[in-house]
């Protein structure tokens, strides 16, 4: 499956105008190169060189693509891809039956080719069916196929325009697909979120940077959907952008063998699918008792970190505590070992000056007062002049006054 940008687009036919969507011929050709039939040559034969000399054959025109697809004994078989169908008959012209020369080499080398469309596979013989079948109207499943499997569908081309994402839409590839006629079923696996567990497979895949993904698609009447396989035999999926520019895809279309939308099929899936639900329930259920319980776990352990904290806090204060009233006692008892520094009978010794000071200083005032009031105004003046002699009194003296 490969990705390839198309520069002539003249022989597409449109698939579906709305998602730009085209049909383009695959042109391809098997190329082989007949070997000498003497087991042992001169010397050994380079694919590479040989390709080489291909290419130069069919200059000016080129290949799109061309790979290696068997190396024998007898041939060495190349695949080349061309641009259109009319480019293939020229190549094809240009190539077959000549002769190719190597240096070192007595024998010539004989090119034969032929086109490469594929062939489809085979209905199964025991639906007793063929693909040109006389078009009864009451056809079953069983016995006529009417179903398509498809590979390799880019995913980005059957997107709805403007989503984020690159999810497939059924409904765009119905409308796509429809072209050949009504579809009864549309099924893609990579949608439904528990096929991959029931089947144990991946349904999509990458291709050149494009994730895509199969499908299967049903039609009511099986014209419709011989229609749909002889169209698509040998035929890329073309998409043209906007711009003009295209790029085809190699899809793989084949017959649905496997009765993918038969009741017991579908019967099956369905039955499959609930029990994965229910399983999904249980885990589910599960997964939230283990988170409850786990959240319970986490607050008892908040709790008893927070206990511990508040003991933690609890003995720090107590400490603290203990040491400011270890400190205080230390103090006093520096302070209580001085002598006399805070016994009563200091304590009187240093209030009796004090006391004395303040009753001579009452009387002094008192002694004024008077001495003021027994002057006339000009004695006033020679009062404040005249010293006062007052007589020193004993402290017991002051207490009797």
């Amino acid at each position: 499956m490969t990705v390839t940008v198309v520069y002539d687009n003249s022989e597409a036919t449109e698939l579906c105008a709305a998602q730009h969507l085209y049909l383009k011929p695959i042109a391809k050709l098997m190329i082989n190169v007949l070997l000498p039939e003497s087991p042992e040559p001169s010397r050994p034969i380079s694919n590479w060189e040989v390709l080489d000399q291909l290419k130069s054959l069919i200059c000016p025109d080129q290949f799109t693509t061309v790979r290696l697809a068997k190396s024998t004994r007898d041939f060495i078989r190349f695949e080349g891809e061309a641009e259109t169908r009319s480019l293939v008959q020229i190549l094809k012209a240009k190539l077959h039956g000549k002769i190719i020369k190597l240096n070192g080499l007595e024998t010539d080398l004989k090119v034969t080719v032929t086109d490469a469309q594929g062939e489809w596979e085979c209905f199964p013989k025991e639906n007793g069916a063929t693909p040109m079948g006389d078009g009864s109207e009451e056809q079953d499943h069983d016995k006529s196929p009417n179903s398509i499997y498809f590979e390799g569908l880019p995913c980005k081309w059957f997107a709805p325009k403007g989503s984020s994402g690159e999810k497939p839409c059924e409904e765009i590839l119905r409308v796509v697909f429809e072209s050949f006629g009504k579809i009864k079923n549309v099924d893609i696996p990579m949608l439904d979120p528990y096929r991959e567990v029931i089947t144990s497979g991946s349904f999509g895949g990458f291709n050149f940077g494009l994730q895509t993904f199969e499908a299967f698609i049903q039609y009511q009447e099986s014209t419709d959907f011989l229609k749909a396989m002889k169209s698509l035999h040998g035929m890329k999926l073309m998409l043209k952008g906007n711009d003009g520019k295209a790029l085809a895809c190699n899809i793989k279309v084949m017959f649905d063998t496997t009765k993918h939308f038969s009741e017991g099929a579908i019967k099956k899936r369905n039955q499959e699918r609930l029990k994965l639900q229910e399983l999904e329930e249980e885990r589910k259920k599960a997964k939230k008792r283990e988170e409850e319980k786990a959240e319970r776990k986490r607050k008892e352990e908040r709790k008893v970190q927070e206990k511990r904290r508040k003991a933690r806090v609890k003995r720090r204060t107590q400490k603290e505590r203990d040491r400011h009233r270890q400190r205080r006692q230390k103090n006093s008892a520096k302070v209580e070992a001085q002598p006399g520094s805070n016994s009563s009978e200091d304590l009187e010794k240093r209030k009796i000056p004090l006391t004395q000071t303040q009753l001579e200083a009452l009387y002094l005032m008192r002694a004024l007062l008077r001495k003021i009031a027994d002057c006339s105004p000009r004695e006033h003046c020679r009062a404040f002049l005249i010293p006062l002699q007052l007589p020193t009194l004993e402290h017991n003296t002051w207490n009797s006054k």
